[in-house]
């Protein structure tokens, strides 16, 4: 694995750490700004809707950029969208900070993404995109609990800032880690990452990706009243458990990656019938702690840690660009979206083991969503002839 993989991972880890700051942060950030605690709740919101929407089109405005260089100006407004939240005077600036780096961050995984393809062989490209990730996976283990302790010591001011080192150390590590690409390969064509959205088949993909990750999500965003008020675990074990959970994903991911550029399909249907079997044995045996313990190590384990596979089939049936990559992580950052805020709804209507059904629900629907590839994967000859049949009878 190239150098410059693991050196992309730091960025990932910057990004990922800003996203999830603020749900450690909730009451200083309420207290600081004069805002209830459900105001600074749409601070995340804003952050994944920025990333969902905006990060395309800021991955289309620097597509005729050198990647590299690319990456350095992504950078620039991520530190920049962090030093406003650093110095915010009120919460329209903000809400305004968090639009930004959700923007910035969005397109950093679209180009980071494609880079990592280009760097490695053939045969490899999964296990790079799971090296990738795993910024992602430490950003839930590591980077939540450390901006929560220095906002709860130093002010949510000094999590931000801490934040914003964090981004420079990161640049500097892809300025001095990453090679610059060959002028062939150094920017994207427009109209070839423009073409590749014709396809039918690709928008048959990208949904089961928000499948996935909403299925994981909609349990994932709850899990704290779950453990607690449900399970009967204490509070104070609730952060040893996410730390375990964080654990979980760190295997998972790595084990996915090693697997997803030769069983990408199976990796994503045996995914998906565990995460529904956990997520179902969660609702069901919520009350007991043991098995909800299991089932939420086991949701780690097969959840958010399909994203290498997921990455691997939505570029066969697209390409590896930067383009791609972004959108199909704005549908990622959709299934985030939709379990979190569709969780609250399904409490309302079932109580805490709502959300859990919910989960079980959207696995079963990615299920579903496999089945066209699964089939066309087993029985290639006979779709073949078949269509090749129906095309000579039209002509």
């Amino acid at each position: 694995m190239p150098r410059a993989v693991y050196v992309l991972t730091v960025g990932v880890f910057a990004m990922v750490t800003s996203e999830f700051a603020v749900s450690g942060l909730m009451p200083q950030l309420a207290d600081g700004l004069g805002v209830t605690i459900p105001q600074v709740g749409y601070l995340i919101t804003a952050f994944a809707v920025a990333m969902a929407a905006g990060g395309p089109f800021l991955t289309v405005a620097v597509l005729k950029v050198p990647q590299k260089r690319a990456l350095m100006l992504v950078f620039a407004l991520f530190l920049a969208g962090n030093i406003l939240a650093a110095t915010a005077s009120s919460y329209g600036v903000m809400l305004a900070a968090r639009i930004l780096t959700g923007t910035a961050s969005q397109a950093f995984f679209g180009v980071a993404i494609a880079m990592c393809v280009r760097l490695t062989r053939p045969g490899v490209h999964g296990r790079a995109i799971a090296v990738l990730m795993n910024g992602l996976m430490f950003g839930t283990l590591l980077g939540l609990p450390l901006s929560t302790v220095i906002g709860e010591r130093l002010g949510w001011r000094a999590a931000f800032w801490g934040i914003a080192v964090l981004t420079v150390i990161a640049a500097v590590c892809t300025a001095v880690g990453v090679p610059r690409p060959a002028r062939a390969e150094a920017r994207s064509d427009f109209r070839q990452e423009m073409a590749v959205f014709r396809s039918p088949r690709l928008w048959l993909v990208l949904p089961t990706s928000t499948l996935i990750i909403g299925a994981t999500f909609s349990a994932f965003s709850y899990v704290n009243p779950i453990l607690t008020e449900v399970a009967g675990f204490d509070a104070g074990t609730v952060p040893l458990l996410l730390v375990g959970y964080g654990a979980a994903t760190v295997i998972g991911n790595t084990v996915v990656g090693r697997l997803a550029d030769r069983y990408t399909l199976q990796v994503l249907f045996c995914g998906l019938l565990l995460n529904l079997v956990f997520l179902t044995g969660f609702a069901l045996f919520a009350g007991m702690s043991a098995p909800a313990l299991v089932c939420l190590m086991g949701i780690g384990l097969v959840g958010v840690t399909m994203n290498p596979a997921m990455a691997t089939r939505v570029q066969r049936a697209g390409n590896a660009g930067p383009l791609v990559n972004s959108v199909h992580s704005s549908f990622i950052t959709l299934g985030v979206i939709i379990g979190s805020s569709a969780g609250g709804p399904a409490i309302d209507a079932y109580g805490l083991r709502g959300p859990l059904w919910l989960g079980a629900g959207l696995a079963a629907l990615g299920l579903v969503s496999l089945l066209p590839d699964l089939f066309r994967q087993r029985y290639p000859s006979e779709v073949c002839a078949h269509a090749s049949g129906v095309s000579e009878e039209g002509s």
